[in-house]
């Protein structure tokens, strides 16, 4: 990325520079919440205005091909919110002040992120990532430091406020249009900049923040000018600009059915109902395919946008391409306090089916009681029901016990609380399975004919592949600094209390350290299965969810239980808290 300003002057500004005039959402600053949610440390700069620099094209401006009447625009749903129940449990006085043990855990945590966040601002700043090996940065999401944005929340949770105030100089000069590339990914762009940007002001009240929240905003607004205002998988500058821009044919279907928190967030800070509008569009197109899929009461993983038909894919996940569009129903309806039951009744219709069709109790040697999210996919023939369960596991559907939770707990469901704790133990199990200590990116295993146990077959298990009991394959041996896993462990432990998730915790942490440490960060590793810990290959790449996700969570299993309540924030896919207004 090429900033107009030289790094010195973005490090070191004139204290007294005046805001940049003018902005996508008018000259005058929005005015600054106090920070927000116990445990955060409000002493941030209060002129931080002054940093702004407007970007050199405004998307708010760009003539849209087909525009929506203000007055044809949805709002977001008025009038008191729903009670909806508690998530955290509610922890003894004893928690709140961390034992020795725990500190120092917390600490371990954050000694390993500054570690990382030294060698990125050392090595790779302004570019997107730090490969870890090489030290140097690499651009992946438009150069616009998507580490830097990605972490600010995580430096405010973790009080590194000197840290926190170095980037704010970086935050104001970022320029949207300035970018080698002639598109960007839509989903990744929302999830890891503008969450990332709504979630830092959340917690600090930065105006600075929020204006550059607006200007991302009101670009990614223009990639849903479609005939029909369903975005594109890939928003592409020139066809957005002549007006030409389509939505997909085959584009994964959690893509543009997962930006609902970002957006509906955004209407929230500014009261700009057309963000709003957008995402609720798209929910009303997941409200009436519910039940016409091949699979009714899920999605299939890609769908035609631009006919508006999931009728013609076979193939059903929580897992990749599709996950985060089942984790934002609860979220949404958390977000909204209640407001809207179709987020509620679409999540219990889903999870009813998933239950049946995707969740599989793996064939063991011993007793353990856990559950993993596979694959689904309906045949073209009539036998039997005519769906096939497919036992394969995936790293990144280790989310699904925090989703269940999640759902269990705002909507009152305790059977989804129970189906939650077997989900998130079973990758803990996973991951103390395999000598690393770490679970793979993809594995196999032989499924029992239902949820409930059954005997272990020594025969139906391929003993010369050399895998651990219970795995028939491990067709993606790497591990790249995910964060799903830990995150579920992260939601049990906040809405249950059990010191068992904190344990478990500890012993992923040193597990992931141990594999994954170069000289100055860390870095996925090729294999997870190997013997020695200390001699996996690195693949020298140290994705930005590292520390926007997979830090933060360890960081706050061992804060005490009120930094980012359950009850005050929704986190969105990439880790990103955001108020939830009523609370």
């Amino acid at each position: 990325m090429r900033y107009r300003l030289s790094l010195s002057e973005l490090l070191n500004p004139p204290r007294s520079a005046p805001a940049s005039s003018g902005s996508s959402a008018g000259s005058s600053k929005p005015s600054a919440p106090s920070p927000a949610g116990p445990g955060l440390d409000a002493g941030i700069s209060a002129d931080s205005g002054g940093y702004f620099v407007k970007s050199s094209y405004d998307w708010s401006k760009q003539q849209l091909r087909h525009p929506i009447a203000e007055s044809d625009m949805s709002r977001p749903p008025q009038g008191p919110p729903k009670n909806l129940q508690r998530v955290q449990y509610q922890f003894q006085r004893a928690a709140f002040v961390p034992d020795a043990t725990a500190k120092s855990r917390r600490d371990a945590v954050r000694d390993a992120f500054l570690r990382c966040w030294k060698s990125y601002t050392e090595h790779a700043l302004p570019h997107d990532e730090l490969m870890p090996v090489s030290l140097i940065g690499k651009d992946t999401f438009g150069g616009w430091a998507a580490t830097m944005v990605d972490a600010l929340d995580t430096l405010l949770i973790m009080n590194l406020k000197d840290e926190f105030n170095a980037m704010l100089p970086f935050v104001g000069a970022l320029d949207w249009a300035d970018t080698p590339l002639t598109s960007i990914n839509v989903f990744e762009t929302t999830i890891r900049y503008l969450g990332g940007l709504l979630s830092a002001y959340d917690l600090s009240g930065e105006p600075v923040i929020l204006q550059k929240a607006i200007e991302l905003g009101d670009l990614l607004y223009v990639a849903f000018d479609t005939p029909n205002h369903m975005p594109p998988f890939w928003f592409d500058f020139k066809d957005a600009k002549r007006g030409t821009q389509q939505a997909g044919t085959s584009d994964p279907s959690a893509s543009p059915c997962s930006l609902s928190l970002e957006f509906t967030r955004l209407s929230q800070l500014t009261g700009d109902v057309k963000y709003f509008d957008a995402i609720e569009r798209i929910k009303h197109f997941l409200e009436r395919t519910q039940d016409t899929t091949q699979l009714p009461g899920l999605w299939p993983v890609f769908i035609d946008f631009a006919r508006e038909d999931p009728t013609k894919s076979s193939d059903f996940s929580l897992g990749a391409q599709a996950d985060s569009l089942y984790e934002y129903l609860p979220k949404m309806s958390a977000l909204l306090g209640g407001r809207d039951p179709a987020y509620e009744k679409m999540y219990r219709s889903a999870m009813a089916a998933a239950e049946k069709h995707i969740l599989f109790r793996p064939m063991l040697p011993g007793s353990d009681d856990i559950l993993f999210s596979g694959n689904a996919r309906v045949r073209d023939n009539e036998a039997a029901d005519g769906i096939d369960t497919i036992p394969e596991g995936q790293h990144l559907g280790c989310f699904v016990g925090g989703m269940f939770g999640l759902g269990g707990k705002l909507f009152g469901i305790k059977s989804h609380i129970e189906t939650a704790e077997r989900l998130t133990r079973g990758c803990m199990w996973a991951y103390a399975s395999f000598p690393t200590g770490i679970m793979p990116e993809i594995f196999g295993m032989i499924p029992c004919p239902s949820l409930d146990s059954c005997s272990w077959d020594e025969d139906r298990w391929d003993s010369e592949k050399n895998h651990p009991r219970g795995f028939k394959h491990v067709r993606d041996p790497r591990y790249i600094l995910r964060p799903e896993a830990i995150e579920s462990v992260f939601l049990l432990y906040r809405m249950t209390g059990k010191v068992e998730y904190q344990e478990a915790a500890w012993r992923m942490f040193t597990a992931i350290q141990d594999a994954t440490a170069t000289e100055r960060a860390n870095s996925a590793i090729m294999d997870v299965t190997v013997s020695n810990s200390s001699a996996t290959k690195k693949l020298d790449s140290m994705e930005s969810f590292w520390m926007a996700e997979t830090l933060k969570y360890f960081y706050l299993i061992f804060s005490p239980p009120d930094l980012i309540s359950l009850d005050e924030f929704v986190f969105n896919t990439e880790a990103h808290p955001f108020k939830r207004p009523d609370r």
